[in-house]
């Protein structure tokens, strides 16, 4: 009996493997892609190239406007000094405008900074004659003979900003600023001018 219903389980395990497969794979067609798609070209994918800055060996000023003064240095006085800063950079002035490399723009003006620093006071009970001192500490007693002292002051300070774009494409391609003390007279006000001028254009050109 056992062996009857082994055999009637296995002739039924075979016929369900032969049955038909309910299920059928249905594939649709891919579309063709545009006629446009094989010369497009996704530039936003790859990386920019690296500007040749070596290629730029001529300026003239944006629009051909120099750039403004302030009430301690006028029009042409920032102008002179941007200008000897960039041939110093190897940058020369175009003798035609429509061919320069590159176009500049300078920007100048003083702001107020807020500064501090530390002073180290030396306490005059522990500064008494013959006493004397040891690593900072009084001999015999071991008080410390400074107290710091923190002051605060304003110092006006001279901001230039230079900025350059590629002539032909009108891309920003270079800009920095710097800041440097100035004193109270034009001279020296003039003198910081320079100096800032100096200082944003050595990282001109980028490494």
């Amino acid at each position: 009996m056992k062996r009857r219903l082994a055999l009637l389980s296995l002739c039924l395990g075979l016929a369900a493997c032969q049955s038909p497969n309910p299920y059928s794979a249905v594939s649709a067609a891919i579309p063709p892609a545009p006629p446009q798609a094989a010369n497009a070209i996704d530039m936003s994918a790859y990386p920019a190239a690296p500007r040749d800055f070596g290629r730029y060996r001529n300026w003239t000023w944006l629009n051909g406007q120099l750039p403004p003064g302030t009430p301690w240095a006028d029009s042409a006085q920032v102008a002179e000094a941007v200008s000897n800063g960039l041939d110093q950079r190897g940058l020369r002035p175009s003798q035609n405008p429509q061919t320069a490399d590159l176009r500049v723009t300078a920007d100048t003006r003083t702001e107020t900074r807020i500064r501090q620093v530390r002073d180290d006071y030396y306490d005059p009970y522990y500064g008494g004659a013959g006493l004397g001192y040891y690593n900072g500490y009084r001999n015999g007693y071991g008080g410390y003979a400074s107290v710091p002292i923190v002051r605060t002051y304003q110092e006006q300070v001279v901001v230039v900003r230079i900025s350059m774009f590629d002539a032909r494409s009108g891309q920003p391609v270079w800009s920095a600023s710097a800041e440097t003390g100035s004193g109270g007279d034009q001279s020296e006000r003039a003198k910081a001018l320079r100096q800032a001028v100096q200082r944003a254009l050595t990282a001109y050109p980028p490494s």
